[in-house]
């Protein structure tokens, strides 16, 4: 008996130590600070990612439950697009989540930027850390086990702020920190994202399909997916980058006079179902008019859709997904 005893305390004894989240000896391969922020001091970095041209969802409200539409959303969102960069860090235990962000927001301040929004736990809103762990953070960033525990841990009683500038070239830049409070056996965790505008380089692709590829997908498929059409976020102006690929879809138009499409618009599933169903309509009619306008087809051969998210080619947890569920079809009539 007294040996089943021993036994069991042994086993309690490594459970406790298994659920102790240890500060990593070094940062993550391949991370480093970010010129205009350092970390807190001590803090060891446990996820980095970088992107040169990307969006950004940013939130500047608190997070609100509709009961009539039974989702939830922000009343406020910056829909950034530049230079992204994400970088994780773990605190010392010793560290409240208040002393971090203090310092942050003085070291921001400092440099310039103003702070546009912060709050505090629940005044953050109705589930505002689901938000950042399935949308931002989350195990496709948050590598280490002890890292997702951690800031899944602390996210509960999380302080938050975003702050905007300008860098000395005129351009803006945007700065959002998010603070987890160490609890139980875990460290504290800071999250920054840091978004640089500038302008996309172009030139870096050119139109996947030409005129007859697109034929070959419609009498294959019934459909083609055109990547080469570009609007900005949250609008529904076709981009003069587009004019390559929209001279092919007329090309194609024009060789079969009898052909008649659908233009249907896709978006990913980022931001409020109804208002991309609404932009994937607007950016349909986009292309229907441009077509029509710049290249001569009748207009009744086109017919524009807009279905937002509700038929993706791929996951949208990911952005290489969510980047092939934005695009322009053509659908046979």
């Amino acid at each position: 008996m007294r040996a089943l005893r021993l036994a069991g305390l042994l086993l309690c004894i490594a459970s406790v130590s298994s659920a102790w989240a240890v500060m990593p000896k070094a940062d993550i391969k391949g991370g480093k600070d970010h010129p205009l922020l350092s970390r807190f001091e001590g803090a060891k970095m446990v996820a980095y990612d970088v992107k040169q041209f990307d969006e950004a969802p940013i939130p500047v409200s608190k997070r609100v439950y509709r009961r009539e539409q039974q989702d939830r959303h922000f009343d406020k969102m910056l829909n950034l697009e530049g230079k992204v960069t994400r970088i994780a860090y773990l605190v010392s235990r010793d560290r409240s989540s208040l002393e971090v962000l203090r310092n942050y927001e003085n070291a921001l301040q400092k440099a310039g930027l103003k702070t546009v929004f912060s709050c505090t736990g629940k005044d953050c809103g109705d589930n505002f850390d689901d938000f950042w762990m399935s949308r931002r953070l989350g195990r496709d960033f948050l590598i280490s086990s002890e890292a997702d525990s951690a800031f899944r841990w602390g996210s509960r009683e999380a302080r938050y702020l975003v702050a905007a500038g300008t860098r000395p070239d005129g351009s803006p830049v945007h700065v959002a920190v998010y603070v987890m409070t160490p609890r139980e056996n875990y460290e504290g965790g800071v999250y920054l994202e840091i978004v640089e505008g500038k302008p996309m380089e172009t030139g870096k692709v050119a139109a996947n399909l030409n005129a007859a590829e697109m034929a070959k997908g419609i009498v294959n498929e019934g459909r083609v997916a055109v990547y080469g059409v570009y609007f900005d976020t949250g609008k529904a102006e076709v981009k003069p980058d587009s004019k390559p690929a929209l001279a092919e879809m007329a090309k194609m138009l024009q060789q079969d006079p009898k052909m008649k499409v659908f233009v249907v618009g896709h978006t990913d599933n980022q931001g409020v179902p109804a208002q991309n169903l609404a932009l994937s309509q607007q950016r349909a009619d986009a292309v229907v008019k441009a077509l029509a306008r710049d290249y001569k087809i009748d207009a009744k051969r086109l017919s524009a859709k807009g279905v937002a998210a509700y038929a993706p080619l791929a996951s949208n947890r990911q952005e290489d997904g969510r980047r092939k569920n934005r695009r322009v079809e053509l659908v046979e009539q």
